[in-house]
């Protein structure tokens, strides 16, 4: 065995056995994290589920909802608004934007579900897309360091302390649900503010330049017993939020009442967001 082949070995091996020291200390870390809960240890008031999904009604979604549902996420998670920093173009702005829940046309969220006979009251309407939180996520298996990975419940997260900012994630994304931190969102005047003004929310950390976020189900408000901003935002049970395996959540009942549609099954990633028309 010649001395590189042993060096490389060794080296091989003192990195595996280190890996195996961490990741329990590191595990054990994880669950007592609400922020990125890996584990199954939770709060005694915490919500729980088998599967979370979202229900979307398209029928009672309006500018003024999407506008509402969109800024109570971004303010729970210190979500830059880049189109307010004094002095940058908006082309700049609109390709650095960071996006965890907007508005998109039906078109452009369904392509293959559109007829020319389609009622206008279905295509003019704003459409609110978010991350999938799929059953088969690519971006999952695509991940080098697993700082997104899917927990047992269904929701895909992320680790933004693993995000080495590779963007294959989202690449791989059929959905466009991810954005890049090219910039660091906190303002370097005032770093008690966000990027736009916006004030920071201790409740959630911040991002920091070079790494990949996206919509997480509001994983740390479940944790602490509470809806998802967005669903908690709304007025007139426009969003619905529940557990799929429970035949008699609120999810579920809308989803036997009604008619519904997913974006792009047939990329064959399972998503779990649905909308009722």
């Amino acid at each position: 065995m010649s001395a590189t082949r042993r060096e490389f070995l060794k080296i091989a091996g003192i990195a595996a056995a280190a890996g195996a020291a961490a990741t329990p200390a590191f595990a054990s870390f994880i669950p007592g994290n609400i922020l990125w809960p890996r584990g199954e240890s939770k709060r005694d008031e915490a919500y729980t589920a088998k599967r979370w999904a979202m229900v979307i009604d398209l029928a009672k979604l309006d500018q003024k909802v999407v506008e509402t549902v969109r800024e109570a996420c971004h303010a729970a998670h210190n979500v830059p608004d880049f189109l307010k920093v004094a002095g940058m173009g908006a082309g700049e702005a609109k390709r650095s934007e960071i996006k965890w829940i907007w508005p998109a046309k039906y078109e452009s969220a369904f392509p293959n579900d559109m007829n020319e006979h389609m009622s206008a009251n279905v295509t003019q309407r704003p459409v609110l897309v978010m991350c999938n939180h799929c059953d088969n996520p690519s971006c999952v298996r695509v991940c080098p360091t697993k700082a997104t990975f899917q927990r047992a419940d269904g929701l895909v997260l992320m680790d933004y302390h693993r995000c080495i900012g590779c963007r294959f994630c989202m690449a791989a994304c059929p959905y466009g649900s991810r954005s890049f931190n090219w910039y660091d969102p906190r303002d370097a005047k005032d770093p008690k503010t966000l990027v736009g003004g916006r004030a920071v929310d201790p409740g959630f950390p911040t991002r920091t330049k070079g790494v990949v976020e996206k919509c997480n189900f509001c994983a740390e408000r479940l944790a602490r017993g509470e809806a998802p901003a967005c669903v908690a935002a709304c007025k007139n049970n426009e969003m619905v939020f529940g557990d799929l395996s429970d035949p008699e959540s609120p999810a579920r009942r809308l989803l036997r009442e009604r008619y519904s549609v997913r974006r792009k099954p047939e990329m064959g990633t399972g998503p779990q967001v649905y909308y009722v028309i």
